[in-house]
């Protein structure tokens, strides 16, 4: 059986929406981030990158979240449109939503909630690229129904992972200013699928408390610095 090493933030939830929208079976396999188990010998034979998701299927290993989705969608013949042209559009809009909107998101919440000192430049140089990455999906979600066109692919599933958690990167009004984003999102979200994925959570007993364990935990290379 498929193993899926999981922790309910962003990027493991849109492999998690994968996984329950093809109702694969799975088994689920906490790794406590907040406790630093990314980092265990034995996760890190699964991942040497140290972050989660990360799938074992029947002996095949992918990490990152991408890769997985790519990885699985492939393998089911689902998710993935066929044709030549939405298929180019899938893959561009699955690589906007890794190259652009994950990273500078995941960028975002450190400056704004985890860095040790208020950081202006940080705080409006990742904020800013977070709003230009939300300017352009709606953009293209004003004219098209999904990112890749008329069909539901894991280029949207991308997409819900950070864009469900929009509300911790841009405040009370969430994703109000990119209300075609808001509509696939919530369309998304209101997917029996989802709504497993998002409960994924109830099922593991996981660390809640942001404190200094949690703080060298995710972000071991600034030990130092904290600590002077």
């Amino acid at each position: 059986m498929l193993k899926f090493y999981f922790h309910p933030s962003p990027n493991p939830l849109k492999a998690a929406l994968l996984l329950e929208e093809l109702q694969t079976p799975f088994e689920l396999i906490a790794v406590d981030t907040f406790k630093g188990e990314q980092h265990r010998p034995e996760f890190l034979k699964v991942n040497p990158n140290g972050k989660v998701p990360a799938i074992d299927d029947d002996g095949v290993t992918v990490f990152d979240s991408h890769a997985i989705l790519l990885y699985l969608a492939t393998k089911h013949g689902q998710f993935v449109p066929a044709p030549p042209a939405q298929h180019a559009q899938m893959l561009s809009w699955l690589q906007f939503v890794a190259t652009g909107l994950s990273p500078f998101s995941g960028q975002a919440v450190h400056f704004l909630h985890h860095a040790p000192e208020a950081l202006p430049y940080a705080r409006n140089r990742y904020l800013k690229e977070v709003e230009r990455h939300y300017r352009i999906l709606d953009a293209r979600l004003a004219r098209s129904k999904y990112l890749a066109g008329d069909e539901y692919t894991i280029a949207d599933m991308a997409l819900w992972g950070w864009a469900n958690f929009a509300g911790y990167v841009l405040g009370e009004k969430g994703l109000t200013d990119y209300p075609n984003v808001k509509r696939v999102v919530d369309e998304i979200s209101a997917r029996p699928a989802a709504a497993r994925a998002q409960a994924l959570k109830n099922r593991l007993t996981l660390k809640a408390e942001f404190d200094e364990e949690t703080r060298r935990a995710l972000f071991p290379q600034n030990a130092d610095l904290t600590a002077a």
